[in-house]
């Protein structure tokens, strides 16, 4: 790192919108070695948690494009015991914990836990409060329905209400920097 924040934050920055744009061409395993190095930097540099939240998105969106669905039900499930001991209150707090709870249903349904994934949605919806996760919502309607949700109308519905981070007309190209041959030796461990 360099020591100079601005430079610090434009570096994890850049290394991040690269792991995006190798994310929006299907290359998932290299964006996550972006994400690792870019939460990495963020995290050495003091960067505030919004970054590190951001970042956790992103590799969780990669993670559950390879199919690779036990990390992020490891996050979420961590993430939930976290904002449960926190006993916080405030309606960003709850959307927040709610937007977690909400990937943890989607990716329970995805694994086939069709019980579990109505449990964590209808919490969801519960603490986020009425409208705020449409995708929820919508998910959770189908389920106590009793119908089948395919792949299909669960991509549909995910790109529909906003579930990804990572999309073309979120990211800057201009902003992307490749992993330096300095970092790509650096130590893992964050992912």
């Amino acid at each position: 790192m360099s020591g100079n924040p601005s430079t610090d934050a434009a570096l994890h920055l850049g290394i991040a919108e690269q792991g995006k744009l190798l994310a929006l061409d299907g290359a998932h395993d290299e964006a996550l070695r972006h994400y690792q190095q870019a939460l990495r930097l963020a995290v050495d540099a003091g960067a505030p948690e919004v970054f590190f939240r951001h970042y956790t998105q992103c590799v969780m969106e990669s993670l559950e494009a390879l199919g690779s669905y036990d990390g992020v039900l490891r996050f979420c499930e961590d993430a939930d015991h976290h904002y449960q001991a926190l006993d916080k209150d405030g309606p960003l707090f709850a959307l927040d914990h709610g937007s977690i709870l909400e990937r943890l249903g989607i990716i329970r349904l995805k694994a086939g836990d069709v019980d579990a994934a109505r449990s964590a949605l209808r919490r969801a919806n519960q603490l986020a409060g009425p409208g705020r996760l449409p995708l929820a919502a919508q998910v959770l309607g189908w389920l106590d329905r009793g119908m089948t949700v395919s792949d299909r109308h669960l991509a549909d519905a995910q790109r529909r209400h906003g579930y990804f981070v990572v999309t073309r007309e979120r990211v800057d190209p201009a902003r992307a920097i490749p992993l330096p041959d300095s970092l790509e030796s650096a130590p893992a461990g964050l992912i």
